[in-house]
């Protein structure tokens, strides 16, 4: 399965999806012009990984500030890694935050509790992401 790889731009996040590299990452600023547009190909790459998942998925969430429509569509990708889960395979989501980013945090406690996956929450000094 080839990686699916989206590059951080100003107001889109860099995605990383490599089931061979078992490297899963979500990071940055999402407010995409078309969010379903930029979403789409994110969420069919899932749909095909999980007919054929790594023994394991880790997935790496670190995100600086997403708008309400990426907020929906964030959902969808963390429904896309529960069915994963709910179908027998090791799933955890690892949800990074900077330091008194309470709004990051509690999104993350959020999502939490709408998906079956793990959570664990790592939180960063202010210094570890970019302006």
């Amino acid at each position: 399965m080839e990686p699916l790889i989206i590059e951080r731009e100003p107001n889109t996040l860099q995605i990383v999806l490599n089931r061979e590299k078992k490297e899963f990452l979500f990071e940055g600023r999402s407010l995409p012009e078309n969010t379903v547009k930029f979403f789409e190909p994110v969420i069919q790459w899932l749909v095909e990984y999980i007919k054929d998942p790594a023994d394991e998925t880790v997935v790496n969430m670190n995100f600086v500030y997403f708008n309400t429509s990426s907020a929906k569509l964030l959902l969808e990708v963390l429904r896309q890694f529960d069915n994963l889960h709910k179908s027998g395979n090791k799933v955890k989501i690892v949800w990074h935050y900077m330091v008194e980013d309470y709004d990051i945090q509690e999104a993350g406690e959020e999502y939490s509790t709408m998906i079956t996956v793990p959570f664990e929450y790592v939180e960063h000094p202010e210094e570890d992401y970019e302006a």
